[in-house]
């Protein structure tokens, strides 16, 4: 495999007491959270009044170079692309043209550029139809690697039964499903000032973890894999809260059950991960069940490349071993697909 460029303006590599980047393979990342706003979605979207371009939000505003970039400078081999569709498409034949759009884009950058680039297929938690159609395209006729959901729709949270269809399809295929959260249901009670995505969305993750949880999701699909983006939210540093009071859960979860639940699923480091915050996600999962995330394009590239990669890089609470398992290993075991483009042989 040849050398990743270094993008101008990269962060400099950390020295030897952190390992070479060969040895952890900083140089050799998979990136499982990676926004992908498709431009010919945006152009499909546009010509049907379903958004404005000059009003979109500036992350939408994906490009090809601009991916490769980012990628270069923060290390970054393969990225796993969640496809996002903006807009409040209820219609369902709309619904489905848009997925249509959104995922064939998808498809064509992935067999463009295999060694790079792989994506998640939605579902939708309020479609099981859709989701169902969604699930066969995506995987069985694009190639994706897994699917993406949201963690909550209208405050109904990914586990609820009112999914089961969609649930019981991704359990028969072992299926990955990575997260993403919204903002915490609340009406007028936002907190004015303060962006959802600095304390709602982490909530969020974690309000869904335990849908999962107390729905007896995990249970019943025990198939299933599940990625918590932003380090899980607040999930593994109440781990030893959920213990003590499982039992107020309904149904209940009794303590010895707990930290088997939290090794169902994989956390990514997107958000970022602080060196504050990773003992205590160490001590809860361990490192294999880690994932390097960088949330770009929302994360600036400027302070993934800045910032949240040295940080992660320079970690004191990390050895070398470690961190290549979060950087690369541990995505191509959960991902096999990864692993194969990575080498050439697919």
């Amino acid at each position: 495999m040849t050398a990743l460029p270094t993008a101008t303006g990269a962060a400099p590599v950390a020295g030897a007491d952190h390992g070479t980047p060969a040895a952890d393979a900083r140089r050799d990342r998979v990136d499982v959270h990676h926004h992908y706003t498709a431009p010919e979605w945006i152009d499909w979207a546009e010509r049907n009044g379903v958004v404005r371009r000059e009003k979109l939000p500036p992350w939408t505003r994906w490009s090809l170079d601009d991916a490769l970039a980012l990628m270069d400078g923060a290390g970054v081999r393969t990225s796993v692309l969640t496809v996002a569709m903006l807009g409040r498409l209820q219609e369902p034949k709309a619904r489905k043209e848009s997925a249509h759009v959104a995922l064939r884009a998808a498809g064509d950058l992935v067999r463009e550029h295999p060694d790079r680039f792989a994506f998640y297929t939605p579902v939708f938690l309020d479609s099981p139809e859709l989701s169902l159609w969604s699930i066969r395209h995506g995987l069985d006729e694009l190639g994706a690697v897994g699917v993406s959901a949201r963690t909550s729709v209208r405050g109904v949270y990914l586990g609820h039964p009112s999914q089961d269809a969609i649930l019981a399809e991704l359990n028969e295929r072992s299926a990955v499903i990575s997260t993403h959260p919204m903002e915490v249901p609340g009406g007028d009670a936002d907190l004015e000032g303060v962006p959802p995505f600095l304390c709602d969305f982490l909530m969020d993750t974690t309000r869904a973890a335990l849908s999962l949880i107390v729905n007896g999701t995990l249970d019943r699909y025990p198939n299933l894999t599940f990625i918590l983006p932003h380090g899980g939210g607040f999930l593994p540093y109440i781990a030893s809260r959920l213990e003590v009071f499982g039992h107020h859960l309904s149904p209940p979860v009794e303590p010895a059950r707990v930290r088997d639940c939290l090794h169902r699923f994989y956390y990514d480091t997107a958000g970022p991960m602080s060196p504050s915050a990773t003992p205590s996600l160490l001590a809860a999962v361990g490192p294999e069940r880690i994932l390097f995330g960088s949330d770009w394009p929302p994360t600036p590239a400027a302070l993934v490349t800045g910032v949240t990669a040295p940080a992660f890089d320079q970690d004191p609470a990390l050895d070398g071993e470690q961190r290549r398992r979060i950087n690369r290993d541990n995505a191509h075991r959960l991902l096999p697909a990864l692993a194969a483009a990575a080498t050439g042989s697919v």
